[in-house]
């Protein structure tokens, strides 16, 4: 079903559309601590928890935290033909650069993701900059991550443009309660953010298949590039996935979380960051509220006489917070 918009607050409420204010008055404040943000806000800590979590992450090649370690980046991209360069405490998904490969040796001079050409000293401009905070929350001074660049599954090469699509996974109190694939598009210039003019599909949480999508609050059934329909894409190891997704709420001691992961076409399902305040725009991508799923999951543990384990909590999201069963 699709949320056809505008719509009145009567009808939100009848379909369980959490809004803004809700979700950060009743679940971000309450039930996020302040004093576990840093777990999910700097990428580098979430990646060495996830890593002794047993998770798998992207493989970070080096960090650069002043000025003066710049002059290293050659040194440690020497061997590598591509890779990203990214904030640690970046948010939305600036500043982040990514470098598909070599386009000649001498001069060096490397390819941007979209096809442009990018020389050493663009590469160290952009790492000063993220090291001034021009891409960090609150714009405080960063850190430069250099890591492994993502090659995406071809489980999405007919609905995604260039970038590789993502999926979003809501967390609530453990449960996985909503989904969805975030698909690159040429107006979001190959990047999976939802604002820039990526498609959201919805995902249904009983079996991992891709339901229509939404791009810019407005229903779309196919990409607008490939002209794919975008419904029906069968995501393989579902219940795998939530269960990492689970974890990671055990992982950062957070009850409201996004878990934003990739699917690697050697490597496998790979967690990309988490997100302590996650948006809302999922709701309109599965055509349903998160309220009718959360009170639900209130209910459920409410009643439970143990914690269930990750792998528990995903099988019930899968068996209880499907549309047909809610």
């Amino acid at each position: 079903m699709a949320i056809n918009w505008p719509i009145s607050p009567r009808r939100l409420k009848e379909l369980g559309v959490l809004g803004m204010n809700q979700r950060n008055g009743e679940f971000i404040a309450e039930m996020n601590a302040r004093r576990y943000y840093p777990l999910v806000d700097d990428k580098l800590l979430t990646k060495e928890l996830a890593e002794e979590a047993g998770l798998h992450v992207p493989k970070l090649y080096g960090v650069i935290s002043t000025t003066h370690e710049i002059k290293q980046l050659a040194k440690l991209v020497g061997i590598h033909e591509d890779f990203v360069i990214k904030p640690a405490n970046g948010a939305g998904g600036d500043g982040i650069l990514v470098i598909d490969g070599k386009q000649s040796h001498e001069p060096l001079i490397y390819r941007k993701s979209s096809g442009m050409a990018i020389g050493m000293d663009a590469m160290a401009l952009h790492i000063s900059n993220i090291l001034a905070g021009a891409y960090s929350l609150g714009g405080r001074p960063d850190v430069a991550m250099i890591e492994y660049r993502v090659k995406f599954s071809p489980l999405f090469e007919k609905i995604s443009f260039q970038g590789v699509p993502d999926i979003r996974t809501i967390v609530y109190r453990g449960y996985p309660v909503m989904a969805m694939v975030r698909l690159p598009t040429t107006q979001s210039d190959g990047k999976a953010n939802l604002h820039q003019g990526a498609i959201g599909a919805g995902v249904d949480m009983a079996g991992g298949q891709t339901l229509d999508g939404v791009a810019h609050n407005r229903h779309v059934t196919h990409h607008p590039d490939t002209r794919e329909p975008i419904s029906g894409v069968d995501i393989p190891g579902w219940q795998s996935l939530l269960e990492m997704a689970a974890k990671c709420s055990d992982m950062t001691g957070l009850g409201y979380l996004g878990v934003d992961v990739v699917l690697d076409r050697d490597l496998g399902p790979l967690i990309l960051e988490l997100n302590a305040r996650p948006g809302l725009s999922i709701q309109v991508a599965n055509g349903e509220g998160l309220r009718h799923r959360i009170d639900r999951t209130d209910r459920h543990v409410d009643h439970l006489l143990r914690d269930e384990t990750p792998a528990e909590r995903a099988a019930w999201s899968r068996e209880h917070l499907a549309p047909m069963n809610l």
